[in-house]
């Protein structure tokens, strides 16, 4: 496994491969890897002859006031990790190289209208960041496909809808999200939990499990979505929202007769979890 930091050493790594015909996979991360990062990985190695995957705790996708600061960072124990799975690079940039510029006058990408509801309504700003780097990260690896969880299921329809208007010659694949055993979506967030947090927190899913029972049953979508954002607060969860949307398009539903997807995001302490179930 090549561990590159700088960007030049990527792009001569990148011509090489495509001078050969290599078909290259990538995952990009902001590290902190666990089983769910794992299985995207071992995904993207099914596609391609090449796997690249990054590490880079991107500043432009934390608002103010959020977890920059200490969001985990655990590039040795990752790098073994990743050196176990047999990746061929690890792409790990200091922040100089990323944003040469002072933030605010780096050039930014904006997906309008996706990014702007649910999660980029309480998180203002966070979805640009994403598409940012994304699109950054697409132009200096070039891969031939992404690979990207479905537990960010609102980044994942932001991202397909970028790669989809700007043009870029990227195949985005999605692999399911990978839960603990009691069904909590694993996520690097989760280690901000206390151990009677932790014990709460597998409720959230089972919100999700029931709000989707009850349109099977009949119940309006207004009902359902107030039923969940009750029994989370009734449970010590502080929900941003749970949701109903049509399934390609995030839009609002009236009525439960096309594919659907519950969202759901709820703060539990110092931790902001969030999960999806389609329908």
């Amino acid at each position: 496994m090549f561990e590159i930091t700088d960007i030049a050493s990527l792009q001569n790594q990148v011509r090489h491969w495509k001078a050969q015909q290599q078909r290259l996979a990538f995952v990009p991360t902001m590290g902190n890897l666990h089983q769910g990062h794992l299985q995207l990985i071992q995904q993207a190695k099914s596609y391609g002859d090449k796997v690249i995957v990054s590490i880079f705790v991107n500043p432009l996708q934390f608002p103010p006031g959020t977890d920059f600061e200490q969001y985990p960072r655990t590039l040795t124990e990752d790098t073994k990790k990743l050196e176990a799975l047999g990746i061929d690079v690890l792409f790990a940039p200091e922040m100089e190289d990323v944003y040469p510029q002072d933030l605010e006058k780096t050039t930014k990408v904006a997906v309008p209208e996706l990014s702007d509801i649910l999660c980029g309504l309480f998180r203002p700003g966070h979805f640009v960041g994403v598409t940012t780097i994304v699109a950054k990260l697409f132009n200096l690896v070039q891969p031939d496909i992404a690979v990207f969880g479905e537990k960010d299921y609102q980044q994942l329809l932001i991202i397909k809808k970028m790669v989809a208007d700007l043009g870029f010659p990227v195949e985005i694949q999605s692999a399911p999200t990978v839960r603990e055993s009691d069904g909590l979506a694993m996520s690097s967030r989760n280690q901000y939990l206390t151990e009677k947090e932790r014990e709460t927190a597998p409720l959230l899913y089972q919100t999700l499990l029931s709000a989707k029972q009850q349109i099977r049953s009949g119940t309006t979508v207004a009902e359902i979505e107030s039923n969940a954002m009750q029994a989370l607060k009734q449970a010590g969860f502080k929900p941003d929202y749970v949701s109903i949307r049509k399934a390609q398009s995030l839009e609002p539903v009236t009525d439960v007769d096309a594919p659907l997807v519950i969202l759901a995001a709820a703060w539990l302490g110092k931790a902001r979890l969030i999960d999806n179930i389609t329908v």
